[in-house]
């Protein structure tokens, strides 16, 4: 399919996955929303964007707020003129054994990974069904296939996110909207690297620009076609 001319907005689109997926898809002519806490990412990628003749918009809000997620997704849907595709990317990763990680942040986690997915679906999922289809893909993880240590709370959110996003499927897909949950290994992003999950080896490990065209060639199929679930390893690590 042509993506041209749609509407996307990409949580936690400032940096990281959420960026390069703004950029591969302002490529393909989509008017770009993206969301998160850093005004200064957002403004630069933003005007990255804007410089490659698309259309584009930020806002700022913790997508653990609810409220603030509902006014965030409108705003820039009122800014972009609609909206037909979300990538629900915004997440975090806090690492620690069970009995080492104090339990308010282990319940952080919980809240920003899944709870943000379920707030920005909802919020955009009215506009879809007024618009008669749409895309949602929801990032979770392969840590939320198999959980390993020092990694529990984030591989419970990301599990969560897993059977959330199926749901979403199982309840929306009669309304031409298209539910897709992407578990990918580790990826050289900010967050992998610092946490130390991973040296970034281009050589070696996933960069964010694969995920990237993972995620485009996925919305390009043709809209009788539905990737339900999919994961993506490196090589060879």
């Amino acid at each position: 399919m042509n993506l041209k001319g749609k509407n996307a907005i990409i949580t936690g689109g400032g940096r990281g996955l959420g960026k390069a997926v703004a950029l591969l898809l302002a490529k393909e002519g989509v008017n770009i929303g993206i969301t998160g806490r850093n005004e200064e990412n957002l403004k630069a990628t933003v005007q990255e964007i804007k410089n490659m003749g698309v259309d584009a918009a930020y806002t700022i809000f913790s997508i653990d707020n609810e409220e603030a997620v509902k006014t965030g997704i409108s705003n820039l849907v009122e800014q972009l003129g609609g909206v037909n595709i979300l990538i629900n990317n915004a997440g975090i990763g806090d690492f620690g054994s069970i009995e080492e990680m104090p339990s308010e942040t282990w319940e952080q986690v919980i809240h920003t990974n899944l709870f943000g997915v379920y707030y920005a679906a909802k919020a955009v999922h009215p506009y879809l069904v007024e618009a008669g289809e749409g895309d949602i893909v929801n990032v979770a993880s392969t840590a939320g296939l198999k959980g390993g240590p020092n990694m529990s709370a984030y591989a419970a959110s990301k599990a969560a996110v897993v059977s959330l996003s199926q749901s979403m499927m199982a309840e929306w897909r009669k309304q031409n909207i298209r539910v897709v949950t992407l578990t990918p290994s580790t990826i050289a992003s900010d967050m992998s690297i610092q946490g130390g999950l991973t040296d970034g080896n281009p050589d070696k490990v996933l960069q964010p620009e694969d995920f990237a065209e993972w995620v485009r060639d996925i919305l390009k199929m043709n809209r009788r076609a539905l990737i339900a679930n999919g994961s993506i390893f490196s090589t060879n690590p």
